[in-house]
């Protein structure tokens, strides 16, 4: 039996959760706790991340905890994964949401903001999923779950910047998983489309294009259902809508239909 499978109770588990301060992350937060999970959320806004964490521990009757945390500083995750297993106990579950974009052309995209997003992006990402891994190996036991993009899949314009941290997510992910896997720690990577989050109000300067998706946009919390229901199995991948799934698929068998999605239908900033 693979020992991650033993993670399909959650009940006292501890579970991390970055970007866990709003959107996404929170609601994440929120189903873990319904399963009964610990939940320690981390973010930069500290006291967003009270708030949740107090919401979480009517949720579950368990404790949370609230972990301040800039993703861009190596030490700080180092320190973050050592503080939590030596306060509250091993680490079960981490799941990689932090992060953020933004829609700009490549001719107008300032440099220094690139490198704060393959920072933040990748490197966070890559930072934590290490330093978690490297104690839940000892123990033969752990999911990782690393959030990257429809954009890691499909690239449009105004979003190469993005679209690059994605594909590396994507990438890092995939090698990540077959490493870890003879180890009994499971790897899945989420590729959600649009969502109506604060996202957005950084990412999309005209503030409009979710209005013009409509059609395509999710809701966090079907989406942290979907994502929180996959632990303690041995899920590769999770595309969320499908319709980018198969969206995906003939970008890949069809270029000329492909530049077609990305660059006319799928194409609203």
């Amino acid at each position: 039996m693979k020992n991650y499978k033993q993670l399909k109770d959650l009940r006292n588990r501890i579970v991390v959760v970055t970007g866990a301060s709003s959107g996404l992350g929170e609601q994440i937060s929120y189903e873990l706790a319904k399963k009964g999970a610990i939940v320690v959320a981390c973010a930069r806004r500290l006291d967003r991340l009270e708030e949740v964490t107090k919401e979480c521990q009517k949720l579950s009757g368990k404790i949370s905890v609230a972990k301040q945390l800039d993703v861009e500083d190596p030490s700080q995750i180092e320190k973050l994964v050592e503080d939590i297993e030596d306060e509250l106990g091993p680490i079960d579950v981490l799941v990689n949401n932090a992060g953020f974009g933004l829609m700009e052309n490549v001719l107008n995209f300032e440099m220094k903001v690139v490198e704060k997003m393959f920072r933040v992006n990748v490197l966070g990402l890559m930072y934590l999923s290490k330093y978690t891994a490297l104690r839940m190996a000892k123990r033969k036991r752990g999911a990782i779950i690393n959030v990257a993009s429809v954009a890691g899949k499909i690239a449009t314009p105004k979003s190469a910047v993005y679209s690059a941290t994605k594909f590396a997510v994507l990438g890092y992910s995939n090698a990540l998983r077959l490493e870890l896997k003879p180890l009994g720690i499971s790897v899945l990577t989420v590729n959600p489309g649009p969502i109506d989050t604060e996202f957005f109000k950084i990412a999309d300067k005209t503030g409009n294009y979710l209005s013009k998706v409509g059609f395509l946009v999710q809701k966090p919390d079907e989406i942290a259902q979907k994502i929180v229901g996959t632990i303690g199995t041995s899920k590769r991948e999770l595309t969320v809508p499908f319709a980018f799934e198969i969206a995906h698929r003939l970008y890949d068998l069809f270029p000329r239909v492909g530049d077609y999605l990305a660059g006319d239908l799928f194409n609203k900033k």
